[in-house]
């Protein structure tokens, strides 16, 4: 049996940062991998944004609900190709994921969630600190992951440095942050390769989806 026994509880990693390992049974695990494979072909796809700086990220993205690109959001592609619809069951998933990480759901008129940003880690890919604060709406997000382990590292809200706290997200755990973290720099060092299970259509690599809400309207 690879299954524990008794589910993993929530840890809060900082204030309003929640980590719930092992959150997605093999079976959902599988379903979304299946998801993230459509998504990934269109019709906006996967693409790696160049910053503004010049430089290429390793990450490739796809967007759903609003096409994000460094560092905002816009209604279709530059070119105008029309952005993936936002799941509502991923909506749903994701206030799911909210109540179990605190433990109580969303208050009632909690902006809804309209967007998401499926994010692909090759061996080599990372992601430096940053914050997610191109969103307009003050709602918790949701980060769900799949196949290979990866180290993320939170941080504070002040600074890229430290201090900050290195956490192992394997496939399946749900991450958690909002309130007085919803602001925190965040982001990937490293990746653990061949790290992913068997059995959920991820042979290679990590599958990241995190699921906002914008407030754009």
């Amino acid at each position: 049996m690879s299954e524990p026994l008794f589910p993993a509880r929530p840890v809060e990693i900082a204030p309003g940062a929640v980590h719930v390992p092992g959150w997605l049974d093999p079976d959902a695990q599988r379903v979304l991998v299946e998801r993230c494979r459509g998504w990934a072909v269109g019709p906006a796809g996967m693409r790696r944004h160049r910053m503004p700086r010049g430089g290429v990220m390793s990450v490739s993205m796809a967007s759903l609900g609003l096409h994000w690109a460094p560092y905002r959001y816009a209604a279709t592609l530059p070119d105008g190709t029309p952005v993936t619809p936002f799941p509502p069951d991923l909506g749903a998933l994701a206030r799911s994921g909210v109540e179990t990480a605190y433990g109580a759901p969303l208050p009632d008129g909690t902006p809804d969630y309209d967007v998401a940003l499926v994010n692909f880690y090759d061996a080599d890919a990372r992601m430096g600190m940053h914050r997610d604060a191109d969103e307009q709406a003050d709602v918790p997000v949701v980060s769900l992951s799949l196949g290979d382990t990866c180290v993320f590292r939170f941080g504070n809200t002040e600074t890229r440095t430290r201090p900050y706290t290195d956490v192992e997200l394997r496939s399946g755990d749900l991450f958690v942050f909002g309130g007085p973290s919803r602001r925190a720099y965040h982001g990937v060092p490293r990746t653990r390769p061949g790290t992913g299970p068997e059995g959920i259509g991820l042979p290679a690599g990590r599958l990241n989806i995190t699921i906002r809400a914008s407030g754009l309207g």
